[in-house]
């Protein structure tokens, strides 16, 4: 008997203290990120951000919980990033994440948005984008959390 599934998660993640400790150009942190998720055997879709934050539109293989499996992408990427000095202002991935189901009728939209991150920044901060995310999802945002 065969499983099947099909879940579209956009996942966001910011730098410690929200700092831009990014290169303008991050497709060397781009390219390490899709080569864990490739050996965590699940799909990306789209991977974009700017010097504070990246974006993900993957499917998680379901062998893999999501807690683990941005566990892993943070600590394996956040290791090599600093081994590699290419962004020498980053000091790691701040301890959360933003995950949120999709359908297959917003994927072509996400694809979109995040690869316009760039131009995207340039009329609306990462504070404002992430409590917009999370209000479109209804989530309550508890305060002494947000972007700690």
């Amino acid at each position: 008997m065969t499983s099947y599934r099909q879940i579209f998660y956009h996942i966001l993640f910011h730098t410690k203290g929200s700092k831009p400790t990014l290169n303008s150009d991050s497709t060397d942190i781009y390219n390490y990120m899709w080569g864990i998720i490739k050996n965590k055997k699940s799909k990306l879709y789209q991977i974009n951000g700017v010097q504070d934050h990246v974006h993900l539109l993957v499917d998680i293989h379901p062998s893999n919980a999501v807690a683990d499996f941005m566990k892993d992408l943070k600590a394996y990427s956040s290791s090599w990033i600093k081994q590699s000095n290419a962004h020498p202002d980053f000091s790691g991935w701040a301890d959360g994440y933003g995950c949120f189901t999709s359908s297959i009728h917003e994927k072509d939209r996400l694809i979109n948005y995040i690869k316009g991150q760039k131009e995207h920044h340039k009329k609306e901060s990462f504070e404002d984008e992430y409590r917009r995310i999370l209000v479109e999802n209804r989530i309550e945002i508890d305060e002494r959390y947000f972007l700690k």
